[in-house]
């Protein structure tokens, strides 16, 4: 009886080595975080960084409504070379168009506006490109040069080969050398992917 335990217990032992050798554990990785663009949605906060360290602001200006916005959130502002650039080179602001709180910038105060339905602040960004036409709508992309100068509002859904050059004429400053139209035809693209029709910002 012994015997036949002794080598029952030997026959599940040599079992167990043969199938650890042929499923053996898989080895422990370990993923790092995706890195993302660190985004502000304070009004004053982003204020008193530019009083700081005067960088270049872009604004996601969107609503809870809009399917554009979150597939841009999702697919364009996700993407590595984007969050990278956009992370050394500007100051990032998410803004609900459609906040109903009061901001305070710049020593004034916006308030809600029923009649567009839209926070005062984000019509004050969109002011000459409403004057000249352009219609509210979103996603919109703005782009200011530090301390909040001369807001370039770029409408509708971008991809990163779309936003790309946007970007890099501003961060780059290519803006003070050639004119967009110049540097959007010869621009080649860094960061992966086909170029694609460029949109041009307003005013340029």
């Amino acid at each position: 009886m012994r015997k036949l335990l002794f080598l029952a217990l030997a026959a599940l032992t040599v079992s167990q080595s043969v199938m650890a050798k042929k499923d053996p554990a898989a080895p422990k990785t370990s993923t790092a975080p995706a890195e993302e663009i660190h985004w502000l949605t304070s009004v004053e906060e982003l204020q008193m960084k530019m009083q700081q360290q005067p960088k270049k602001v872009i604004v996601d200006m969107y609503t809870g409504w809009c399917g554009w916005c979150k597939k841009m959130d999702a697919e364009t502002y996700t993407n590595p070379a984007v969050v990278k650039y956009i992370n050394n080179n500007y100051y990032a602001l998410k803004l609900d168009a459609e906040r109903k709180d009061t901001i305070n910038f710049q020593g004034k105060q916006f308030f809600f506006v029923p009649e567009y339905k839209t926070n005062g602040f984000a019509l004050e960004i969109l002011k000459d490109y409403l004057a000249k036409g352009g219609n509210l709508m979103y996603p919109q992309t703005v782009i200011m040069m530090e301390n909040f100068q001369n807001p370039n509002p770029i409408p509708g859904y971008l991809t990163v080969p779309q936003l790309e050059p946007v970007l890099t004429y501003f961060g780059d400053n290519a803006y003070r050398r050639q004119s967009w139209d110049q540097y959007s035809k010869t621009y080649q693209p860094r960061w992966g992917g086909a170029a694609a029709p460029a949109t041009s910002p307003a005013g340029h």
